[in-house]
């Protein structure tokens, strides 16, 4: 199978009929949009009850660093897109060349998100500043941990860089890329 065969697999839509890596990932990831989906909605709608506490709050963010890490955690996706693509074609050297490209852009995404909480937490604001910083710091808190988790997943599939194993480390992956480019305008963009 060439390359070329490779990539033609990659962009078909079988996606809707098998979902790629281990079953239970999907079962983790369902359940993980379901805790993020809630959270969402609460900060929604305490943004609604308290919409000049929220605006406040959102004056004091850094919205260039968050942009910059989105951009970085997107390139990550991509990278972890590739090295799946790889693992597909039984490059299992330039898979996890990949992989661990990913997992160095999650390191970033975490290096600039805890350069941004020291900023606001030299301004003063913490988790008990206002219900605005309650549920920032939740979020993003509970959205970093997910970023280190799958930084370890990607470490553990890319010791074999089987294809179940990058596909189910890619996936959960994705997941996190897809609740940051979610989160981003929500907490950052969107105002009331």
């Amino acid at each position: 199978m060439s390359a070329t065969d490779c990539e033609q697999q990659e962009t078909g839509w079988g996606i809707l009929e098998d979902l790629p890596g281990d079953p239970m990932i999907w079962v983790l990831i369902f359940s993980e949009l379901v805790a993020f989906g809630l959270l969402l909605g609460a900060f929604m709608v305490a943004r609604a009850i308290h919409p000049a506490v929220f605006a406040a709050g959102q004056a004091t963010l850094d919205s260039h660093l968050a942009g910059l890490n989105t951009l970085v955690l997107v390139s990550s996706g991509w990278a972890a897109a590739r090295g799946t693509a790889a693992a597909r074609c039984s490059h299992k050297w330039t898979a996890r060349g990949w992989l661990f490209g990913a997992m160095a852009l999650g390191t970033l995404f975490i290096g600039i998100k805890l350069f941004e909480y020291a900023g606001e937490i030299a301004l003063g604001n913490g988790l008990e500043t206002s219900p605005f910083f309650t549920l920032y710091f939740l979020l993003t808190g509970f959205h970093l941990l997910h970023v280190g988790l799958g930084i370890v997943i990607l470490a553990v599939v890319s010791r074999s860089a089987s294809v179940t194993g990058v596909e189910t480390g890619a996936a959960f992956w994705h997941m996190v890329d897809l609740l940051w480019i979610v989160m981003f305008p929500i907490i950052y963009l969107v105002q009331q």
